[in-house]
């Protein structure tokens, strides 16, 4: 059976717990964890604010132009919302998007940005397209999958002491089973297959 997620109530409507879930989902959407991961890898660099330059131009083609596509397709009408709860609407704006992060690592590559900053974005373009490639059949949690990604490579930057961030992780793959966008599989397979980023970040640092 194919999973279909219905289309939320106004925010007005929602019940306390629903609110709740809706401030997580959207706070901690993928764009946003995206682009302040690559900030605090682009400082961890070169701890310096050259190093963040780097974070805030990878940033430019791994998260702002990637959101700046699906709030276009929103507002054309050919997408649901910036979460895309339909599966087969997500397929055009993730390989958009994965064009663009390709784009994104010659320019790094040109410059010869920080190793650290292109194995991660090398890493984001990996987990894009794992994710693109399971999108095509499963409607797997991309909220998960970049957060799952984003806690494992928060430890192998910053060390064992980032472990807690996983309870963010955890509050997103709550709020999305609240929301009724995924099921508790999708969020865990989310979850799993940020690991593919992570390890192609741990093998290229």
């Amino acid at each position: 059976m194919t999973f279909s997620p219905p289309a939320p109530p106004a925010f007005a409507d929602r019940t306390p717990r629903q609110k709740t879930a809706t401030v997580i989902t959207d706070g901690l959407a993928p764009a946003n964890l995206v682009v302040a991961l690559l900030l605090l890898i682009g400082w961890h660099s070169t701890h310096s604010f050259t190093g963040l330059g780097w974070g805030l131009l990878a940033a430019l083609f791994c998260g702002v132009i990637p959101i700046s596509i699906i709030l276009f397709g929103v507002r054309r009408g050919e997408l649901t919302d910036k979460h895309i709860r339909v599966r087969r609407q997500r397929v055009v704006p993730m390989t958009l998007s994965l064009l663009s992060v390709l784009v994104g690592i010659g320019v790094l590559f040109l410059l010869d940005a920080p190793r650290e900053v292109g194995a991660l974005v090398v890493a984001m373009l990996v987990g894009l397209t794992t994710s693109i490639l399971v999108t095509l059949g499963w409607q797997i949690s991309l909220h998960n999958s970049v957060a799952g990604g984003t806690v494992m490579i928060m430890v192998l930057a910053f060390g064992p002491w980032m472990l807690p961030t996983a309870l963010a992780a955890a509050a997103i793959g709550w709020s999305r089973i609240v929301l009724k966008a995924h099921t508790l599989a999708q969020v865990l397979a989310g979850t799993a297959l940020g690991g593919t980023a992570a390890l192609t970040f741990a093998l290229l640092r």
